[in-house]
């Protein structure tokens, strides 16, 4: 068998401990690998590099296209950008795939019957990390939700769920707040499950959804969400699994696929020998998969359940009575090595013969269908340190044009006109303009209103035009309002 160019960081912490551990036993299942290793993480973050990856490791990750990477820590504060996010949105890697598995009664769980997929999108959201300091006391970061990111993702979901014997999947998100972003998101995926009815759909608010994956996990099989709230959820699932560390994942684009554990670097047990290499370890099972080698996938994966099924286990899953032998990182790596050629008694058995190598093969995404768009107004932050009817006051001596004043909101909440006097107020307020009777609006019209305001010692902050689409609002109306 040709071998597939591969690139491997061993990342930090307790990475190149488990990295090890995982390159043994490929090795010893026959795996075909060309392995190109990189440096990324803390080494490179102290080498003063903002993003912690240079520009090398990137032309490896452009040879390779398939990366199997050991957790690395970012440090706290000084700018220092997230790698993970750095390495999703920079490959365009849009699904995040985490299987979230129960392994009664070998691995202490309240859930024995648990098996989720949880497929998150991994390039928009809140993750896109843009962010503004508003004013003195208000930081403001913004939520991006795309039709074309979330058509991706969603279609990704139903597809996944086919070609892998999924019966249900089930979107969550928080429409009923966030009506325009998760409220695409939730519209999106009504629109993509139609084409899909073989497989059944349904939708759950974010908070209840997690409450319900914590309580009663086995009710879902996949779930499809944003990337926020799949971050979370994933991480709940996999600790009601049993442990965190027994979570591999995915993060697939069109071209390119890194392969992960979904723990992090856990630096406080670095070098003890007792991290357990399983997560990274499934997660390069999802990579020999995805490359082709689907028969040396199902070895590996038998061999560890065999192993846990043995109860051969690392410290953290290890259970007085239930466990066997209290294993270290390397004990643990050459008892799955011997375990090879071994299928286990109790847990099912995994088979990959059928897997399409490459991974799942999206269609194009669907024509946008053009909506006719009206500028109709302009939304305009404001810094004040006064009260809101003094604001209003002051501004409406700057108001012609053809712009009216509409309503001042303050942290999202309407203040003015006739706002409540309990209300609590920050430093940075929202005035909203409405083109007069409904009209339409010039940008000429919005400059001069700001270039009236300047002049009257108004400071603004930003401005966001409003507008409607085939006659729709694209904005929301304040709370209150």
């Amino acid at each position: 068998m040709t071998k597939t160019p591969i690139t491997v960081a061993r990342g930090d912490g307790i990475g190149p401990e488990i990295m090890d551990a995982t390159l043994n036993i490929l090795a010893a299942a026959g795996a075909q690998l060309d392995i190109e290793e990189i440096e990324i993480g803390k080494a490179v973050y102290e080498r003063g590099v903002k993003n912690g990856i240079e520009d090398s490791a990137w032309d490896s990750l452009r040879r390779t296209k398939v990366f199997l990477k050991a957790p690395i820590t970012t440090p706290q504060g000084g700018g220092f950008k997230s790698l993970n996010v750095t390495i999703r949105k920079s490959l365009s890697l849009y699904a995040n795939v985490r299987p979230c598995v129960a392994y009664a009664p070998f691995v202490e769980t309240s859930h024995p019957s648990m098996d989720i997929v949880i497929v998150r999108e991994n390039e928009e959201d809140l993750y896109g990390g843009i962010e503004y300091r508003q004013s003195q006391d208000v930081m403001a970061s913004l939520k991006i939700i795309s039709r074309p990111g979330t058509e991706r993702i969603c279609r990704y979901a139903f597809e996944y769920a086919r070609a892998n014997g999924r019966k249900k999947v089930t979107c969550m998100t928080k429409d009923n707040i966030m009506k325009l972003s998760d409220g695409l998101f939730h519209r999106v995926f009504d629109e993509i499950g139609a084409e899909y009815p073989d497989i059944d759909k349904d939708h759950m608010i974010i908070d209840i959804g997690t409450a319900k994956v914590a309580a009663h996990p086995e009710i879902f099989d996949v779930i499809v969400t944003t990337n926020l709230y799949g971050d979370i959820i994933s991480d709940v699932a996999a600790e009601v699994t049993g442990s965190v560390g027994l979570g591999g994942s995915s993060n697939i684009g069109l071209d390119f696929a890194m392969f992960e554990a979904v723990h992090g670097s856990a630096p406080d047990i670095a070098g003890k020998g007792i991290a357990n290499p399983s997560g990274l370890l499934l997660g390069a099972v999802m990579m020999l998969v995805h490359i082709g080698q689907g028969k040396v996938a199902a070895a590996v994966h038998n061999a560890w359940l065999k192993t846990i099924e043995d109860g051969i286990h690392t410290g953290e899953i290890y259970r007085e009575g239930q466990s066997k032998k209290r294993a270290g990182t390397d004990e643990f790596s050459k008892a799955v090595i011997e375990r090879l050629g071994q299928t286990p008694k109790i847990l099912k058995t995994v088979d990959y013969s059928k897997a399409p190598a490459g991974g799942i093969k999206l269609p194009p995404l669907k024509p946008r269908i053009e909506e006719k768009k009206e500028r109709v107004g302009v939304d305009i932050g404001i810094n004040w340190d006064g009260s809101a009817e003094d604001l209003a006051n002051k501004v409406l001596a700057c108001v012609n044009d053809n712009l009216d004043l509409q309503m001042i909101s303050n942290r999202g909440t309407k203040v003015w006109p006739n706002g409540q006097p309990g209300t609590f107020c920050a430093d940075n307020w929202r005035l909203r303009f409405l083109g007069r009777d409904g009209s339409t609006v010039k940008t000429s019209q919005v400059i001069a209103l700001m270039e009236r305001m300047n002049k009257a010692d108004l400071n603004f902050t930003k401005s966001s035009m409003l507008s409607t689409y085939d006659g729709k609002p694209g904005f929301t109306v304040a709370q209150g309002e």
